[in-house]
C-alpha cells in the first residue's frame, strides 16, 4: 500500500521521443503528413493553406473567406452540409490567423468515405451566397463594436499597431467601416487564388488505415489541379517611436496594460532562452510578475508575459488589466521586475523550478495524435524539422543564470520596450 504520508521521489525528465510525421505526395504535387499514433478508430484532418490575413490585399478578406467556406457550395446549401456533417457524427472547424488559413475534420474512419466528399465539394466549389455574407459581416460588425468597448480588446489590437505599424499585415486595426467596405466579389477573389492544391497541405493524425489515404487520393490528389497564388509583397515593420502611449477611456474601471516590443520567431537562435527567460518573469502562475503584481501587490488578478513567434517575425509581450487608481504603480513594478533580470543572476532554485515547469509542460503537449500533430504543425509552417525540439529541450536542461542575464540586458532594455494604457494612467 503506498504511504502517502512520503511525497513521492522527484524524477528527472531525461528523453523525450517523439513519433515523427511521415510525408507522401499525392499524384498532383499535394504534400500530406501522417502520424499514425491512435488506438481509438478516429482521425483528425487539417487543410493547410497559406491564405492567413497578412495575403489579403482588403481588410477582412482572408478572415471571410475562410469562415463562408462552409456557407454553401455548387451542390450543398449551408443547412445540407451541416446535416451532412452532423449525421456522420463528423466536426468541422476553420481558423485564421495572420499566416495561415485552417480548415479541420474529425471524423470516424467508417464515415470517412462520406464525409471527404463534402470536405473536397467545400474546397473546390465554395459559393460564398450573398444571403450568407451580409449576415457574416453584420454579426462580425456589431460583435467588434461591442468588442471595441472592453479596454483588453483595444489594447490588443493597438499594441500590435504600434509594434508593426498599421500598415503592416501584423498591426492592422480592424474598424466597423471595413466591414462596410468589403464586397463579396474581393472574397470570392481571394478564396480562388489562395484555396488551390499548389498552396496546401494536409495534416492526419490518428487511427490512419491504408484507405485513409486512398481516400485523399480520390478527393484531393488528382483533379484538384490549380496554378501558384499570386502573392502581394513584403511590408516592413514599422514600430512606433513613442515609447509610452495612452487610450484614454473616461468610463473605465479598469486599466489594460500591453508592454513589450517586436522580436524574432522560433528560427532565431535565442528562441530557446527567451522562452526561458519569459517564463522565469511572466509564463507562469508562479511567476515574478504574478508573484509582485497579483500575490504581492494585489493590483490584478493575473498578469503574464509570453513569445509570438509568426513567419515574418515575433514579439515579446506583457499584458494585464489592473484598477485605474493602481495603473501607474503597477507599470512601475513591472519595469523593477525586467530591471532584475537585467541586472541580477536568478537563483538556481528558483530557475530548476521553471526547467522543470517547462520540462512537465512539453510532456502534457505531446500526449495523443492530435497533440503530436499540433508539435508537428507548429514546425512545418517554419519549415524547421523535429531537432527543433531536441534542440529546445536541451536548452532547457543547460541554460545558465548567466546566460538568461545576458538575454535579458541584450533584448529587455528599457529603451526598447513600447508601453500602451487603454483606460486611465
Amino acid at each position: 500500500m503506498i504511504d502517502r504520508t512520503i511525497a513521492p521521489e522527484v524524477k528527472q525528465i531525461s528523453e523525450i521521443e517523439l513519433i515523427p510525421a511521415q510525408k507522401v505526395v499525392l499524384e498532383n504535387g499535394l504534400a500530406v503528413y501522417t502520424i499514425n499514433a491512435g488506438s481509438q478508430e478516429l482521425v483528425k484532418m487539417e487543410w493547410i493553406f497559406d491564405a492567413g490575413s497578412k495575403f489579403e490585399t482588403q481588410k477582412l478578406a482572408a478572415r471571410t473567406a475562410n469562415t463562408l467556406l462552409k456557407e454553401g457550395t455548387k451542390n450543398l446549401s449551408s443547412a445540407q452540409i451541416a446535416e451532412q456533417l452532423d449525421y456522420y457524427g463528423s466536426f468541422l472547424d476553420t481558423d485564421c490567423t495572420k499566416d495561415k488559413a485552417h480548415l479541420t475534420v474529425y471524423s470516424l474512419n467508417k464515415h470517412l468515405s462520406n464525409v471527404l466528399p463534402v470536405v473536397e465539394d467545400i474546397l473546390k466549389n465554395a459559393t460564398f451566397p450573398e444571403h450568407e455574407f451580409e449576415v457574416y459581416k453584420q454579426n462580425s460588425k456589431q460583435k467588434l463594436i461591442v468588442n471595441n468597448q472592453k479596454v483588453d480588446v483595444l489594447a490588443r489590437n493597438h499594441f500590435n499597431a504600434l509594434l508593426f505599424g498599421e500598415n503592416h499585415p501584423y498591426g492592422q486595426i480592424t474598424e466597423a467601416k471595413d466591414y462596410d467596405a468589403l464586397k463579396l466579389n474581393t472574397v470570392k477573389a481571394f478564396y480562388q487564388n489562395y484555396y488551390t492544391s499548389k498552396n496546401c497541405s494536409i495534416v492526419v493524425s490518428g487511427l490512419i488505415q491504408d484507405e485513409t489515404l486512398q481516400l485523399l487520393h480520390k478527393h484531393f490528389g488528382t483533379d484538384w489541379k490549380s496554378h501558384e497564388p499570386v502573392k502581394p509583397a513584403a511590408t516592413l515593420v514599422s514600430s512606433s517611436a513613442k515609447k509610452e502611449n495612452l487610450i484614454e477611456k473616461a468610463d473605465a474601471v479598469q486599466s489594460a496594460i500591453r508592454i513589450g516590443r517586436v522580436l524574432f520567431n522560433k528560427t532565431h537562435p535565442d528562441y530557446f532562452g527567451m522562452q526561458v527567460l519569459n517564463t522565469v518573469l511572466g509564463g507562469y502562475f508562479g511567476s515574478r510578475l504574478m508573484n509582485n503584481i497579483r500575490e504581492d501587490k494585489g493590483y490584478t488578478y493575473g498578469i503574464g508575459s509570453g513569445i509570438a513567434s509568426l513567419q515574418e517575425g515575433g514579439y515579446f509581450f506583457i499584458a494585464t488589466e489592473v484598477g485605474v487608481d493602481v495603473c501607474k504603480e503597477a507599470v512601475k513594478e513591472i519595469f523593477v521586475e525586467i530591471k532584475k533580470l537585467r541586472e541580477e543572476l536568478i537563483p538556481e532554485e528558483e530557475l530548476d523550478l521553471v526547467k522543470n515547469y517547462l520540462l512537465g509542460t512539453f510532456v502534457r503537449s505531446i500526449d495523443g495524435p492530435f497533440a503530436l500533430s499540433e508539435k508537428f504543425i507548429s514546425i512545418l509552417e517554419y519549415q524547421l524539422d523535429y531537432s527543433f525540439y531536441t534542440a529546445y529541450l536541451n536548452a532547457i536542461r543547460t541554460i545558465t543564470p548567466a546566460e538568461l542575464r545576458t538575454l535579458a540586458a541584450n533584448y529587455l532594455k528599457e529603451e526598447d520596450l513600447i508601453e500602451l494604457v487603454v483606460g486611465k494612467k
